[in-house]
């Protein structure tokens, strides 16, 4: 097994990491898991309930955007939604996007923003509307 020493990595680049919340997010949870490991459900639970409180009732309470509804409501069946870039229009400086939401290979929503995260997420609103599912209320 190859292990990366922190010296072996460029200050630039420990930096970068460092700053990356995908890598702190990684840090945090193997964090949890070896105190868990060690030490037990009981003694972990109350701790991490009391840190994420707030995250854990939003998450149960309303839905974060149309596109995470979309996927975790395909995942229960087992399906995927691919995404496609269908037109850009306009001045690097003012794009249009127009974005399909494709489930097995079936256009089910589409939609247009000023970035292809706004377009995605209404294709994804059409898709699940599409699909008769209804987002939770935030």
């Amino acid at each position: 097994m190859l292990v990366a020493r922190a010296q072996d990595v460029p200050v630039p680049e420990l930096h970068r990491i460092s700053l990356s919340r995908n890598v702190l997010a990684a840090l945090l949870e193997a964090a949890i898991a070896a105190v868990y490991l060690e030490n037990g459900y009981d003694v972990v639970a109350p701790a991490i309930v009391e840190a994420f409180e707030e995250r854990i009732a939003y998450a149960s309470t309303g839905h974060v955007d149309a596109k995470t509804e979309l996927q975790e409501a395909l995942a229960r069946t087992g399906r995927a939604v691919q995404y496609e870039v269908l037109d850009v229009e306009g001045p690097p400086h003012d794009r249009r996007f127009v974005c399909a939401a494709l489930i097995d290979g079936e256009q089910l929503g589409t939609g247009s923003g000023s970035t292809k995260k706004a377009a995605e997420q209404q294709a994804a609103a059409e898709a699940l509307a599409a699909l008769g599912v209804h987002p939770s209320p935030a």
